[in-house]
């Protein structure tokens, strides 16, 4: 009730504000303020990729070596499942709670997540691969 009157009041949303529903909200529907929470979570984890793929390098700067040699990996591999799940459970989201612009946002995390994912597969799995009898 709150939320609804606050938005109905022109509160400021930080950039994110419930959309018009076309329909009632049926039996498969979300609720409105839930699916904005989801979507809004969901816009925050696939932002927090990048964070996730520079970590081990700041820990090495900031004095840390051995987080950067045992668990870089790990942050790695963190980051390339939050840029693959993160647009594409966004999708579903924006797509069970009948959010357009959401979709649409959704839909270009996707396309640059794509993007990033396939440099991250050609220079760093495909390319460093020499052929025998060359020394890269």
């Amino acid at each position: 009730m709150f939320l609804t009157a606050a938005y109905d009041v022109g509160m400021p949303s930080f950039g994110i504000a419930p959309e018009r529903r076309r329909g009632a909200g049926g039996p498969t529907g979300l609720v409105p303020a839930r699916a904005d929470r989801i979507i809004r979570a969901l816009s925050w984890w696939w932002a927090s990729a990048p964070l996730l793929l520079f970590a081990p390098a700041i820990a090495y700067a900031m004095g840390l070596p051995d987080v950067r040699r045992e668990v870089g990996w790990v942050f790695g591999l963190l980051a390339l499942l939050t840029a693959a799940l993160a647009p594409t459970a966004g999708l579903v989201a924006a797509q069970i709670g009948d959010r357009r612009e959401a979709r649409g946002r959704f839909l270009i995390m996707a396309a640059v997540s794509s993007v990033s994912i396939l440099f991250f597969l050609f220079f760093g799995v495909l390319f460093p691969e020499c052929p025998e009898g060359y020394y890269c």
